[in-house]
Order: C-alpha cells, then sequence, then structure tokens
C-alpha cells in the first residue's frame, strides 16, 4: 500500500472509432484534475496498436506496464475510450468500469445520436466540453462508490417516511413520477419510479447533481443512456438547503417557473428540521444514532437487486489512516472480492474453507469462509447457500509494508472482511488490534443490523 502522498495519474482519452481524430483528453493526478495531456505520439500509439489489432480481428482489451494498466473499449463502432492508469492497485476491473460510465456520462449530456453519427467533429469537440466536470469527477477521489460498484451511493435519513412521504406528494403535484433528495451526489429519498431508473442514469444523474455549481435552481437538459438515449428529458433541480437539491426529472412540463415557492414551502416547510439532518449525514451515510463497533473504520454496504449501497469511512474514529486511504483500502478490497471470491454466478462453484493467495505486496493473508463452517447465527444467515461456496472472506494488510521513504505504510495490519448473505454484500475496515477470529461474527452482526436500512 502507498501512502497518502503516493499517487498516480490518470490519463482518459477519447477518439473517433474511425479516423483516430482526438476528441478530447482529461487528466487527474493524486485525485484532483491535472493539466498535464499526453504526446500526440503516445495518443497515436496507443490508438494506432489497437487499430492493428481490429483489422487482424482482434479485441484488444487490456495492457499493463510495470507501473501503467491500460483498458481500451469501443462504443458502437463510433467513439473509442482509453485510460491508463499508474495509480497503486490500480485494477482493470476498475478501469473498465469507468470507460464504461464515461460513455454513459458522454451519452447522457450530448445524446447517443451526436455520439455515433459524427457528422462535424469540431462541432462535437464543442459539445463535448459540457461533460468535462462530469468526467473530471469520476476521474478523481471522490468520496462516492457508485462508479465501481455502479450501485446508487445512498443516505439512510433519520425521518425516512416523513421525508418520502413529502417527495411523493410534491412529485404527484407537479406532474412527475421521477423525483429525488440528494445531498453531496448521495440519494436520500426518491419516488419508485427514479428508482426504476436503469444504468448507468441511476448512478450519473445524483452524481451530476453534486459537481454542478450551486444555484437556487436549474432546467438542465438531460438524456438517459438506458432510458432514452436519443430523446432528451429536463432535469430540475431546487435547493431546498445549501447542498441538498430536490431533483425532479420530466419532459416539457412543468416548466420551471410552475415550482413556485408556495408550492416548495407547502410540502417542504413542515419537514425542514429533518432535511437539515439529511446534511449530517452526507459524509456518514446512516443515521449518526446507529451504534456501529469501535474497531469498524469504514464500510461498504451493497444491495445487489435494488442497485443501492452505503460507502462511508466517517464513522467518528480519527485513528488510523487519513479518510482517503480507507476509501482507497475499501474500493480495493471491493474489487479483490467482486473480481475473486464472489462473482456474479459463483453459486455453482466450490471453494476451499481457507486459502492462500499470491498477492499484491500489502496483502499479507486472504481466507475464504464457507458456507460449512460457523455459528449457528451465521449458519442462519447463510441457510439455502450451496455446501462449500464462499459466504465470508477477509484480508489483513501486511504489516511490514513501507512507504517509498521508508516509513511504515499507513494501512498496515488494518483488516478487512466481506460477508454476502442473499443479495446483500457488506464490506468493512477494521482497525488492526481486532482479532481475525472474530472478524466474521463482526461481519454477520453488523450486517444484520443494516439490514433494515437496504
Amino acid at each position: 500500500m502507498a501512502e497518502d502522498g503516493t499517487s498516480g495519474a490518470v490519463h482518459l482519452l477519447c477518439l473517433a472509432a474511425s479516423s483516430g481524430v482526438p476528441l478530447f483528453c482529461r487528466s487527474s493526478r493524486g485525485g484532483a484534475p491535472s493539466r498535464h495531456q499526453l504526446p500526440f505520439s503516445v495518443i497515436g500509439s496507443l490508438n494506432g496498436v489497437h487499430m492493428f489489432g481490429q483489422n487482424l480481428d482482434v479485441t484488444l482489451r487490456s495492457a499493463r506496464t510495470e507501473d501503467t494498466a491500460v483498458v481500451w473499449k469501443t462504443f458502437h463502432d463510433s467513439v473509442t475510450l482509453i485510460v491508463l492508469s499508474s495509480e497503486p492497485g490500480c485494477s482493470e476491473l476498475r478501469l473498465e468500469r469507468l470507460l464504461e460510465l464515461v460513455f454513459g456520462a458522454m451519452v447522457l449530456l450530448v445524446g447517443l445520436e451526436e455520439l455515433t453519427r459524427i457528422r462535424n467533429v469540431e462541432r462535437l469537440k464543442k459539445e463535448l466540453r459540457a461533460t468535462y466536470g462530469l468526467i473530471d469527477s469520476l476521474l478523481g477521489d471522490a468520496e462516492l462508490a457508485g462508479d465501481l460498484t455502479q450501485c446508487v451511493d445512498c443516505i439512510a435519513p433519520g425521518d425516512g417516511p416523513l421525508l418520502q412521504e413529502a417527495l411523493a406528494g410534491f412529485a404527484e403535484e407537479v406532474g412527475s413520477v421521477f423525483a429525488s433528495l440528494v445531498v453531496g451526489g448521495r440519494v436520500v429519498v426518491g419516488t419508485e419510479g427514479w428508482w426504476r431508473l436503469g444504468s448507468p442514469e441511476a448512478v450519473l444523474l445524483p452524481w451530476l447533481v453534486g459537481t454542478l455549481p450551486a444555484q437556487a435552481a436549474r432546467d438542465y437538459p438531460v438524456y438517459l443512456p438506458h432510458g432514452s438515449p436519443t430523446v432528451p428529458h429536463r432535469l430540475l433541480t431546487l435547493m431546498l438547503l445549501p447542498r441538498l437539491e430536490l431533483c425532479v426529472l420530466c419532459g416539457p412540463q412543468p416548466p420551471l417557473s410552475q415550482l413556485e415557492p408556495q408550492v416548495l414551502e407547502r410540502w417542504w416547510q413542515p419537514v425542514l428540521e429533518p432535511l437539515r439532518a439529511c446534511l449530517a449525514l452526507a459524509p456518514r451515510a446512516i443515521p449518526a444514532g446507529f451504534s456501529l463497533h469501535p474497531d469498524i473504520l469504514g464500510l461498504l454496504f451493497l444491495h445487489l437487486e435494488q442497485k443501492r449501497a452505503f460507502f462511508t469511512v466517517d464513522l467518528g474514529g480519527e485513528e488510523g489512516p487519513s479518510p482517503r486511504t480507507r476509501r482507497r483500502l475499501l474500493r480495493s478490497f471491493y474489487v479483490l472480492v467482486t473480481a475473486t471470491h464472489f462473482p456474479p454466478g459463483q453459486q455453482g462453484s466450490r471453494l476451499p474453507r481457507e486459502c492462500r493467495v499470491g498477492s499484491p505486496k500489502s496483502l499479507a493473508h486472504v481466507s475464504l469462509f464457507s458456507s460449512e463452517a460457523g455459528s449457528s447465527e451465521e449458519k442462519a444467515e447463510e441457510q439455502g447457500c450451496p455446501t462449500g461456496v464462499p459466504r465470508a472472506c477477509y484480508v489483513v494488510s501486511g504489516a511490514a509494508a513501507k512507504g517509498p521513504e521508508g516509513r511504515e505504510d499507513p494501512g498496515a495490519g488494518l483488516r478487512l472482511v466481506a460477508i454476502q448473505a442473499g443479495p446483500r454484500r457488506l464490506l468493512l475496515l477494521v482497525s488492526p488490534q481486532s482479532p481475525t477470529h472474530a472478524l466474521r461474527g463482526l461481519a454477520t452482526r453488523t450486517l444484520h443490523a443494516l439490514t433494515p436500512f437496504l
């Protein structure tokens, strides 16, 4: 594991697939946008080797050097996206999902027809400038996880039913079935229609709202990459409190002027205090009164069918690694768990109760627990699971890991544990003093406690 100060760069290239003409290049270093651009010779070489493979009916998907990972992907035989990352521990899964979301962001703000029928390259370049802010946020060090998990980042408000009732009433009055409350890119509550939005717009819309400059009201044209990629809709946003925005997705009606202050006051003035409470929940995601074990430094809780998630490293503990390092560790562990231990459709596989695997320097030990073992509480959680299929795993970071200057890695000795029960998956970052033999029980109890929220 690298120390906080050790960070790599991410470069994103977008080219016209047929001609190889660059449409834009965006870069990020240390989690922040960077003006550094790749030389044109490098861009040409990366696109050239991809096109050479295509001419031989070979699809070049990824490559890796000693310190850089490269992933290529062509969309609709029209646009080629290439991403290069020298960030520590960057995986192909992360980069592939990033490219899918970046293209979704391009469709969201420009429309699919403009991208698949390129008539004027210079005009398209100008239109794509509108996507830079959203794309830079996806490349950077966000506090969200939806770009990786493909689930909507959410908040569990303490007065959820009150806010849900107010939102449903407001949406009905303005004539839209798609409405939500968003704070810091996280959805607080949404109407049934909003939760039925497909991927990737369900992730991108709140992310977009979180990246836009603060405004009292907006009337923003958007396309829905899954639901309506060629016909634009209108995204209306109204700021109820600083950073807390009411979002409505609609057609030509209603006009923004129809959302008069009297309408807003009628629905939202009675729930002003619950709205204010949501602001404090933005980094934590779960109610402040919800008790978690003090050894838990961060968590990622997903409902894989509902496509919703809680992601937080702001749980009150100031000791240990920085929030940025905690997020990086949880995101890296999610990739390991998703790609290796709990891949989609693995239920028919059989794995040993415990195995040691070759791993990066930071991973000293990886263990898999099968559904054959565990306490009565854990067995009850796993009823119906095929025998021999792993239901939990944990990682202990390398205690001897050193940073580039010889200092001990801030993540050394930390535990990461994952457990899956039905459609729910929980990943925990746990302090070094927590014994490994207690990790599965801790994860199981935490999952039971969080289940009512998601």
